[in-house]
């Protein structure tokens, strides 16, 4: 198990599930590869976000800081081999893409994301990877 993947939506607990991967990757002397899922914003969120560059697609830059956040949370913890991914879609499918595409051995991802309601409604990602992953899928919670 060498190939380790993160999946991260940049919140706080998504945090921990990076330092959890991290610490993985640096015990099997892996590589990490970081992917965040983005989505299209809607006007309003649009409005309320603050984004440093003039960008067409708000989403994207947004989705950008929460990789380099990411993978400078990696590089001080000691990890120097990664790779950083955003990936567009449904989350569950395109991790599972991303998953076979990569060869991922493992992927760490959180209990739940953003959208408790959703994740109540809908089931949450990590449940749906748990079944479908062609990988390890390691929770954090």
């Amino acid at each position: 198990m060498r190939n380790i993947m993160v999946a991260t939506d940049g919140s706080d607990g998504a945090n921990r599930t990076i330092n959890t991967a991290a610490e993985l990757a640096k015990a099997v002397s892996g590589t990490l590869l970081i992917v965040t899922v983005a989505r299209a914003l809607s006007a309003e969120e649009k409005q309320f976000t603050r984004i440093e560059e003039d960008t067409a697609e708000p989403a994207e830059a947004l989705a950008q800081g929460i990789l380099y956040d990411a993978e400078q949370r990696v590089r001080q913890a000691g990890i120097t081999s990664t790779k950083t991914n955003l990936v567009w879609g449904n989350p569950t499918q395109v991790i599972i893409e991303t998953i076979r595409r990569e060869k991922v051995d493992a992927i760490v991802v959180r209990r739940r994301g953003h959208g408790r309601l959703s994740d109540l409604l809908l089931g949450s990602v990590s449940q749906k990877l748990c079944s479908l992953a062609p990988c390890v899928v390691i929770v954090v919670p």
